[in-house]
């Protein structure tokens, strides 16, 4: 008897290697699934805006890093006392508006460069729901718990949406024709915009990412969206707000995301960093005990040996906390 919905997913014939740079971007889920791959030591940056959720906003800091803009002064706003930035999570919004822009435009030139690198880009899109300031018509990524007088919200139209993607995919690629793009979309229900609205936002995301995809070379996607809501399908994998996928939920997610994109070598080194993490956080009884030594001593040469073989990973924490030394 299966208490599971079967899924085979398709492995890629397009896998992703360690040494290579993998940009994310989107929504609160796509840092979920960065996290793992970050703590696993892939070479990964994550959301230089901040976290983004709707297609147009995702977009358009997609070619703003192309464009590599730099924001001024008059690009902030002042509410409750802090700068912020309409483009920006409030994770940059600060009481110096020199601070806030420094540091903006700091993320801005990390994510130039970054993508410009980059083997992957994965972008996972979170509602098709966007807002526009009724002042000056213009479309913000973050409302800064700003009233909602302040904003038209809209559902943006499969046509918008798809125009809104593609554009930015196409100045992407002319900006580094080596890049690989994967689409999600975030399990995360949005269930602020209504029950039935989180359905139709979802059902427009799906729809225009896989027309984008079959009008696209190097253009991929990957079921996080289907592996939560039709196969976990459960509420036992939420978070108590019953909307967030739980830790259980996002490590099924992962390994379906390894199994299925990771080469057979990355593989192997995740299995093995993974072993090794995990020692880490191993709390011994007796710290002067000759086992727990000889326990440390395989240990930093398992770590001496990962690293001998991939020299572009770093190591330092773990070899210094397996050589006893502070951290």
């Amino acid at each position: 008897m299966d208490f599971i919905l079967p899924f085979n997913i398709k492995p890629s014939e397009d896998k992703i290697s360690y040494g290579q740079k993998i940009f994310f971007i989107g929504s609160c889920f796509t840092e979920e699934i960065g996290n793992h791959f970050n703590k696993l030591k892939f070479d990964v940056l994550q959301n230089p805006n901040g976290i983004l959720y709707d297609p147009r906003s995702i977009a358009y800091a997609i070619t703003l890093y192309v464009q590599n803009k730099q924001y001024r002064r008059q690009d902030l706003f002042l509410h409750d006392e802090l700068w912020h930035s309409w483009q920006h999570h409030s994770v940059f919004s600060g009481m110096n508006k020199d601070d806030v822009i420094a540091n903006i435009n700091t993320s801005q030139s990390a994510g130039h460069s970054f993508i410009q690198k980059a083997s992957w880009l994965i972008i996972t899109l979170g509602t098709s729901y966007s807002y526009r300031l009724k002042s000056n018509g213009e479309f913000v990524a973050n409302c800064h718990k700003a009233p909602s007088s302040f904003f038209d919200k809209m559902l943006t139209p499969l046509e918008e949406i798809e125009l809104q993607i593609s554009s930015a995919i196409k100045d992407v690629q002319l900006f580094n024709p080596n890049l690989k793009i994967i689409f999600t979309i975030s399990p995360v229900r949005h269930i602020g915009d209504g029950i039935i609205e989180n359905s139709r936002s979802k059902a427009r995301l799906i729809e225009a990412v896989h027309s984008i995809i079959e009008k696209n070379k190097n253009v991929f996607y990957f079921p996080a969206y289907e592996l939560v809501i039709d196969v976990l399908r459960d509420y036992r994998f939420y978070k108590e707000d019953m909307v967030h996928a739980n830790e259980t939920a996002v490590n099924y997610v992962f390994e379906s995301f390894c199994k299925t994109l990771l080469s057979e070598d990355a593989k192997k080194l995740v299995t093995e960093l993974k072993t090794l993490l995990s020692a880490m956080n191993h709390k011994p009884f007796q710290k002067e005990s000759a086992a727990h030594k000889k326990f440390l001593e395989t240990q930093l040469e398992k770590a001496k040996n990962i690293k001998g073989l991939n020299p572009d990973i770093d190591l330092s924490k773990e070899i210094n906390y397996f050589s006893g030394m502070p951290a």
